[in-house]
């Protein structure tokens, strides 16, 4: 009996098993259905009610964009190389276009008629420019010249750097130390002839001592510019890595000061480092004998550092040019910042592009040999005769501009751009990476041919006049370091491709020229090259 009563029991019960599992599978299928659409529901209802409140306000509609989700908006849609994923984006949703970056609004122009409107028209409500969480931090509470709210601070800050280290006859006095610098590099370079060289980390360390040199002069000792020299490369490699990784302080201002994943920690530790190198180089300089470390030039006043100019104002304390030591500090951070990743970064792209592409490189060092010769080297004074070369260098920063998307700025006021609404408070942003790719402006715009550059010079220039073409930026915000960056480097890049020839390591078949986005564009892969001298005397490499 009971034998015979088990598998009837066991029948039902796996029959009433599944049954219930069935019952349970559609409720859970059903549940889901019903949470997404209420998600949707919502979604919809709550960018309907914002988009309607806002043009309640004003009847002007705001830019087209995708759909996004309460609260972290479009993020979870966005590939890392946002330059890519914007151009992409724009394609669909035009040159104005909207997105929800977690609780903040971002508008992203990309056509030069738009650029036009937000960097010439409306220069001044967009004149201050849009803080990450990190630059906070990293720019001693915007007491510098690169993060200053546009205003007295932010005018005052940039005069002096245009007035006393900037300005051509500035320029023109320390030829002979841009000089020295190069000569050093080429001597070092022939003395590990045949040997790898990451190309990008020996310009980084050129423009490491130009820089400084024109900042504090003579101040440290060999042994200790040396050692800070390295330490400066890995803490700028690692301000780098931070400013490529995206902050969640940035998406919700509202939780900034729980700092979620360290990053402001992390930059405070560096900005430490950076804070006692300048107590370290200002105490210095206080203890020296006037006279002392200065950089030698043409005319006796010229040849004053920029740490000497700038403690002078801080002593005599003039009211009507509020400087304090923290504003040194901030203004050293940015120019050693700027002054030395964006030169290398530049360099960089342009060896790999000639290597890439063997005529063009070709085409470059018959050019130098025929205006600077075989025996002789190449001097700045060789620079506007080198057009080819000059044109290489545009070419370059159209296809690898060194700040992709500019650098953001903050709407001060609603405006219109492009026929849409940015209300105030938003975050814009230019994507000079995709304009200058866009087949709309440019000829086979993904082909690297500097010969369109080669057209009369009034056209095409770093200054920001024609918005098809803005790798410095433009209007008041243009980046102040285009005289520095004129001269150095083409001077710089002339003199690698002039002294010797290049070739990849053994093992490396082609260059890879893939990027990698932050707030500077760089390669994915550095350039490792191989220098080999071409100049038949050697003494030229003393």
């Amino acid at each position: 009996m009971s034998f015979n009563y088990w598998p009837w029991w066991k029948f039902h019960h796996d029959r009433q098993q599944d049954y219930n599992e069935h019952v349970s599978s559609r409720s859970s299928t059903l549940s889901t259905a019903v949470l997404t659409f209420l998600f949707v529901v919502i979604t919809i209802s709550y960018y309907a009610w914002l988009i309607n409140r806002l043009r309640r306000k004003h009847p002007v509609p705001l830019p087209p964009g995708p759909l996004a989700l309460p609260l972290i908006g479009n993020l979870p849609f966005l590939d890392k190389d946002l330059h890519r994923c914007f151009a992409k984006l724009s394609k669909k949703y035009g040159p104005v276009m909207r997105l929800h970056l977690g609780t903040r609004l971002w508008i992203v122009l990309s056509s030069p008629s738009v650029a036009k409107e937000f960097l010439k028209d409306h220069d001044i409500i967009y004149a201050t420019r849009d803080m990450l969480a990190v630059t906070q931090t990293g720019s001693y509470g915007r007491q510098d010249m690169v993060w200053a709210p546009y205003g007295n601070h932010w005018r005052m800050m940039r005069k002096l750097c245009v007035r006393e280290l900037l300005s051509n006859a500035r320029l023109d006095a320390l030829y002979g130390l841009r000089q020295r610098e190069v000569r050093s590099m080429v001597s070092r370079l022939y003395l590990n002839r045949g040997v790898p060289i990451n190309v990008a980390e020996d310009v980084m360390l050129i423009m490491f001592n130009i820089v400084t040199s024109m900042l504090w002069g003579g101040t440290l000792e060999e042994g200790e510019r040396a050692r800070i020299t390295m330490e400066f490369r890995q803490a700028m490699n690692k301000i780098v890595d931070i400013l490529a990784t995206p902050n969640v302080s940035d998406f919700f201002p509202a939780l900034a000061k729980l700092d979620l994943q360290g990053i402001d920690r992390q930059v405070k530790k560096l900005i430490s480092w950076f804070d006692q190198l300048f107590e370290y180089i200002i105490q210095q300089r206080r203890k020296m004998v006037p006279g002392e470390g200065e950089v030698s030039g043409n005319e006796k006043e010229s040849s004053k550092d920029f740490l000497q100019v700038l403690l002078k104002i801080i002593d005599e304390a003039n009211p009507k040019i509020p400087f304090n030591e923290t504003h040194l500090k901030g203004l050293y951070l940015d120019m050693m910042g700027a002054g030395t990743e964006t030169s290398s970064s530049t360099v960089e792209w342009a060896m790999a592009e000639l290597m890439k592409h063997p005529e063009k490189l070709k085409k470059t060092q018959q050019e130098l040999d025929q205006v600077v010769g075989t025996n002789n080297i190449v001097e700045e004074s060789h620079l506007p005769k080198l057009h080819y070369l000059n044109a290489v260098l545009k070419e370059v920063l159209r296809l690898h501009p060194v700040a992709p998307l500019l650098v953001p700025r903050h709407a001060s006021e609603t405006c219109i751009l492009g026929g849409y609404l940015v209300p105030e408070g938003a975050k814009v942003m230019v994507n000079a990476w995709a304009i200058q790719r866009d087949p709309e402006y440019w000829e086979e715009p993904l082909e690297f041919r500097p010969e369109r550059f080669l057209a009369p010079s009034s056209e095409w220039d770093y200054n920001g006049k024609d918005f098809r073409y803005i790798p410095f930026g433009s209007g008041r915000r243009i980046c102040v370091g285009i005289p520095m960056a004129e001269r150095m480097i083409p001077y710089l890049l002339g003199t690698l491709l002039h002294s010797f020839e290049w070739e990849l390591p053994e093992g490396v078949i082609e260059v890879d020229l893939s990027d990698c986005f932050g707030l500077e564009l760089k390669k994915k892969v550095a350039l490792v090259a191989i220098p080999k001298p071409r100049l038949s005397d050697p003494r030229l490499y003393d």
